[in-house]
């Protein structure tokens, strides 16, 4: 019994791959027809930070107190820098620290 709940595990994270390849791929071909002009480049803009907030404002609410020191980590070293990588591997230490102390 315990063996195929590995395949099957193996079997879905293979599938979310697929999809996710076809979902980036598709995507891609999808812009490759579609003009670019400046209602189009405004619509990417605007999806970009709404898709942004969709996935820090229930991490904010909802985490925990490492995951909150994660977002304050992050924010504070962006508007400091500036520079997204520093940001984002400034979050990702504060969190496995806290997880790790705490």
């Amino acid at each position: 019994m315990m063996a195929t709940d590995g395949i099957n595990g193996l079997l879905v994270i293979v599938l979310m791959g697929v999809v996710t390849l076809l979902t980036r791929f598709g995507g891609v071909l999808v812009m490759s027809v579609v003009p670019i002009n400046r209602r189009v480049e405004s619509f990417i803009n605007a999806m970009s930070g709404s898709v942004l907030i969709a996935i820090l404002v229930p991490v904010a609410v909802e985490g925990d107190v490492a995951a909150r020191m994660a977002l304050l980590a992050t924010a504070g070293v962006m508007l400091a820098l500036r520079r997204p990588m520093p940001a984002i591997a400034a979050g990702i230490a504060v969190a496995a620290g806290w997880r790790y102390l705490m």
